[in-house]
């Protein structure tokens, strides 16, 4: 029996699909009984990495814009739904799993089609347009948020799967490796700041804020920046008298939250789970221009356990004041620390390949 995977767009739907896979993997399932369809991004490069045969089809989401392209969409689809059927029926599929964006129709249409059962994973606790469209036939709906349960049919809270070394972190035994990654000693609080590619400038400027507010001796800094922003925040950085570590991207994101001991980040599904799996307390600041307000619902489910700070855009400037007194108080880190754990969910992935498993078989 043969699984397929669609997974396509940003890494929000592509890490948690691949972390499926390998979790089907240690269930049994064969390398090659596991097919990943997706598009032209990041996913034909990712999957491919990560082992797995890929499937690119041409497809594309809807313009939120008016624009003439939207007339094409539907011929758009159905072809990519007529090939992705092809390559089921040649594999035998008999079971298919969707993790949103655009190419969750025309994967749920060609399951349906071959006869596969088709299941969909949201990874936001508001859903997206293809997910809410393709439930309505699946045989379950994996969620990482409770408030996507009145959107989706057949929902099971599960969270959002997790590469393997968050999935088993142990903070205190990844910790010395990580400060010896990171070339920190450990003698005083580090922030964590994931600024990323969405409108990160705000939280670069708040970090900055910070290191001038204190003493050498009282933070050390480590900033994951994405590359658009790195060259910028290490100028600054490079100017400060603080221990300011600048990447633009870390591969082993178990050392940043092991040597985080507070972090400040936007929302996304991903990060929030992240912090919650790993026991990490943090600031969040919602990305304002997000889609039908993702993040900030996201951002919601961690703040109201007690795990996270939030802080609406337009209220930036509270950041500064509210890092400087979570760096000095470690009592209460601990207690938010305590409260992000209580509502991780790091065998996300070990669950969904389980109820596949279960329902179909191994390959």
């Amino acid at each position: 029996m043969t699984y397929a995977i669609a997974a396509a767009g940003t890494g929000g739907h592509v890490y948690p699909a691949i972390a499926v896979a390998d979790a089907l993997l240690e269930g049994g399932v064969a390398r090659n009984q596991i097919l990943f369809v997706g598009g032209s991004r990041l996913a034909a490069t990712a999957v491919p990495a990560a082992g797995y045969d890929y499937l690119e089809v041409e497809i594309r989401g809807l313009r939120r814009s008016l624009s003439l392209d939207n007339l094409t969409l539907p011929s758009v689809v159905w072809r990519a739904s007529k090939r992705i059927e092809t390559e089921l029926r040649h594999r035998s599929v008999t079971a298919a799993i969707g993790f949103g964006g655009y190419i969750s129709v025309p994967t749920a249409w060609a399951a349906r089609r071959v006869g596969a059962d088709y299941y969909v994973h949201e990874q936001n606790a508001v859903p997206g347009v293809a997910n809410r469209l393709v439930s309505r036939r699946a045989k379950a709906s994996f969620i990482a948020f409770p408030e996507a349960a009145d959107q989706l049919r057949r929902s099971q809270l599960v969270g959002n799967p997790l590469r393997s070394a968050l999935a088993h972190y142990n903070r205190d035994q990844l910790r010395p490796a990580a400060l010896e990654h990171y070339g920190l000693a450990g003698d005083r609080p580090i922030l964590g700041v994931l600024g990323g590619s969405l409108g990160a400038k705000v939280l670069n400027e708040a970090t900055g804020r910070v290191a001038d507010a204190l003493d050498q001796e009282e933070v050390a800094i480590v900033h994951l920046t994405g590359h658009a922003h790195y060259e910028s925040v290490s100028a600054v950085a490079a100017g400060s008298a603080q221990q300011w570590k600048v990447l633009p991207f870390e591969d082993h994101m178990e050392h940043f939250y092991a040597v985080s001991d507070v972090v400040l980040s936007r929302a996304g599904a991903l990060t929030v789970s992240e912090l919650a799996a790993t026991g990490t307390p943090a600031v969040m600041v919602p990305y304002a221009a997000g889609a039908a307000g993702h993040q900030a619902a996201n951002a919601a489910h961690l703040a109201e356990a007690g795990g996270a700070e939030l802080v609406a855009e337009d209220q930036i400037d509270r950041v500064p004041v509210l890092l400087q007194q979570l760096i000095a108080d470690t009592e209460r880190r601990n207690k938010m620390a305590k409260a992000a754990a209580s509502v991780g969910k790091p065998d996300a992935a070990q669950v969904i390949a389980r109820s596949l498993l279960d329902a179909i078989g191994p390959a």
